[in-house]
């Protein structure tokens, strides 16, 4: 997106030398990116984000709520700490950035606010009962949202990724990554960019009467 001349402001909440390689490596590109560290989860720290943001650019057009963490065990071996280290970044995070900028959205009468889930929230996974529930949770937050907002100018989807070539993914053990392609129709992982332009369809004009939906990109895992 940055390199397609969309200003980015990158959020981080550790590893702030990768976050400035990438936004290096991306400036070197020609893109306007800037990083702001700051947990999805602390409430205080996305209004300063977002004040910090809208005190350089002078606005917000669009919200991409991405942040995701796993924590993965079965039921039976699974923390309470566990449990709400998951939902608090990967569903709470998305209430508290969608919270710290909606009103500054309502005022201008547009946004682009794109939530991503996972197929693992419609499918369910073996030692991911904290996963699937907050990618789950993010299906119906999208959806009534989305309601809220539909005469505001503001629209609100979900992108459902599959198994896509990413760090997390490259983490699995080689066996068991084999296990799952073998149940990937297309046979293959997904590519970030394939992931980014539906995104990227998602914050243009032309899908400004697409609200409350979920986009699958997963080589249909979900059929």
């Amino acid at each position: 997106m940055a390199r397609n001349g969309i200003t980015v402001a990158a959020g981080f909440s550790k590893g702030r030398e990768t976050a400035e390689r990438l936004q290096g490596e991306l400036a070197s590109d020609g893109a306007n990116v800037i990083v702001v560290q700051g947990r999805v989860d602390d409430p205080a720290d996305c209004t300063r984000v977002v004040k910090e943001v809208l005190a350089k650019y002078g606005h917000v057009d669009y919200l991409i709520n991405n942040a995701g963490i796993t924590v993965d065990k079965t039921m039976r071996k699974m923390t309470h700490e566990d449990w709400q280290a998951v939902l608090n970044v990967n569903l709470y995070g998305a209430f508290c950035m969608t919270k710290a900028v909606l009103e500054h959205m309502i005022e201008r009468g547009f946004g682009r606010i794109v939530n991503i889930s996972s197929v693992i929230g419609e499918t369910g996974n073996v030692g991911q009962a904290n996963y699937a529930a907050s990618k789950a949770g993010l299906f119906g937050f999208s959806k009534s949202l989305a309601l809220e907002m539909s005469q505001r100018g503001i629209t609100v989807n979900c992108v459902a990724p599959g198994f896509i070539e990413t760090e997390m993914v490259a983490s699995i053990p080689e066996a068991a990554l084999a296990k799952v392609i073998e149940k990937i129709p297309q046979r293959r992982l997904g590519q970030p960019d394939e992931v980014a332009r539906v995104v990227e369809f998602l914050l243009d004009d032309e899908s400004s009467y697409i609200t409350g939906a979920v986009y699958s990109v997963n080589g249909g895992l979900d059929m």
